[in-house]
């Protein structure tokens, strides 16, 4: 939406949620951007054709691929971009000198059960192996840990309002969730990347 207003770009965003795909339409009507931004519910696989897009952004989507299903992912990306496209690439990364837990956590089995968290390194050796070239790495792992906790205050200052909606059980969890959160990528043992990748037609990368 910010972009179809100030740079009048066409956008189209897909989601798996059914109650993110009604508010993101809610949201796209309410603004007046309809002849711009279009929403579909639909797995990125299913997205056919190729060559369609200038830009893709994936925001807090590539922890929930699973390392197996990488390779598709970004090639998916890599097949749906322009020659000389742009992928910007966000998400939650384990941190490489931190190994993956043997038994299921208290994310695992409460939160996020399909989440899978890799390191950077093998995000981006899948990335390069789909054809992209990596222009740009950065970790806001610092700025996130800022973020959770202000979620995790607003969540505390709302209690019982969340209490309400989604009961006491459902509260606590995720009151845990993100106060763990906040100590995980304060200590440096989650991070948060975004990576700009890249499309190269021979050498060519998009403005």
């Amino acid at each position: 939406m910010y972009a179809a207003r100030n740079y009048g770009v066409h956008a189209l965003g897909i989601t798996l949620s059914q109650a993110q795909f009604e508010l993101a339409q809610q949201r796209v009507r309410d603004a007046g951007l309809s002849d711009r931004c279009e929403i579909r519910l639909l797995d990125y696989r299913h997205l056919g054709g190729r060559d369609q897009f200038d830009k893709i952004a994936s925001i807090g989507m590539v922890e929930h691929v699973g390392e197996l299903n990488l390779p598709t992912y970004f090639r998916a990306a890599f097949r749906m971009l322009r020659p000389g496209g742009l992928f910007l690439n966000s998400g939650i990364a384990r941190a490489g000198n931190r190994t993956e837990s043997r038994q299921p956590t208290f994310t695992d089995l409460y939160v996020f059960p399909d989440g899978e968290l890799e390191t950077i390194g093998t995000l981006i050796r899948n990335a390069e192996a789909a054809g992209f070239e990596i222009r740009d790495v950065e970790n806001f792992r610092e700025h996130y840990y800022l973020t959770t906790l202000q979620w995790l205050r607003r969540l505390e200052a709302r209690a019982r309002d969340a209490q309400q909606i989604v009961g006491d059980r459902i509260y606590r969890i995720w009151r845990l969730y993100l106060a763990g959160s906040a100590y995980y990528f304060q200590k440096g043992l989650l991070n948060l990347y975004q990576a700009l990748l890249v499309k190269a037609d021979q050498g060519r990368s998009a403005d």
